[in-house]
């Protein structure tokens, strides 16, 4: 319980000097700057909660979609400790949470309200805009966490970007483990789950890693974004079960 409790006194300290970065000191810093300040916070965040970050491959250069596969709100923070460039797209209730949405804002996160098919056409522009700038854009086509072992069905929308822009899209797999499980108990962000609870969950847990596999990049112009997004679960499935 002791090692629990300095986690999270240590990660709210934590949290508050991002605060302060990102209110006072971003706007004075050029887009390096920003990526090298975005990596090393989320790389001491995992730190802070004892976990064990671990990558393999190499993300490919310039603007790309990144889908990864989703299992727990740290799922951000993992995979800006290697690509602190991606601009993420989430649901639109993260940027109203106390602290952490006001950090996830400003690294850049584009919202989605995912129950409106109107607005899923607007972020589809809103990234497809970004890609054309030159930015990398991830996304969790789950459109929610799920416990680890088995993808949940894949939203095609968003790949329309890639396909409209001619970017390449990147997958990326994320597998949290610990102890006796290949896949992380504590990590899972399911169910009724609130943040507090998942927070003392990951805080109390002991030896938890996470490994993140950066996956060959795949050319998308003129792809259907169905058959390309069945194609992208399907590898990482594959992985997963390596």
């Amino acid at each position: 319980m002791m090692t629990a409790v300095w986690r999270l006194l240590r990660l709210l300290a934590h949290v508050g000097s991002g605060l302060w970065m990102v209110h006072l000191r971003f706007k004075g810093l050029d887009k390096v700057a920003r990526h090298a300040a975005i990596q090393a916070w989320s790389a001491k965040t995992l730190r802070i909660l004892g976990i064990e970050l671990k990558h393999s491959g190499t993300p490919r250069p310039g603007p790309k979609l990144v889908l990864a596969n989703h299992v727990s709100w740290l799922d951000i923070a993992a995979v800006h400790a290697v690509m602190p460039e991606a601009r993420f797209v989430s649901k639109a209730d993260i940027k109203h949470w106390p602290l952490v949405g006001a950090l996830v804002e400003a690294a850049g996160t584009l919202f989605i309200e995912r129950s409106s098919k109107r607005d899923a056409l607007r972020v589809v522009h809103q990234t497809a805009a970004a890609l054309k700038e030159g930015d990398t854009v991830a996304v969790f086509p789950e459109g929610t966490t799920g416990p680890g072992p088995e993808l949940l069905p894949f939203h095609a929308n968003l790949l329309q970007a890639a396909i409209v822009t001619e970017v390449p899209i990147q997958p990326l797999l994320l597998r949290w483990h610990g102890p006796g499980e290949r896949f992380s108990t504590p990590l899972r962000f399911i169910g009724d789950m609130t943040l507090m609870q998942s927070l003392w969950a990951i805080a109390s847990a002991r030896g938890q890693g996470c490994e993140l596999r950066i996956l060959g990049s795949i050319d998308c112009a003129h792809a259907d974004r169905r058959a390309l997004s069945e194609h992208v679960r399907e590898t990482l499935a594959a992985e997963l079960s390596t």
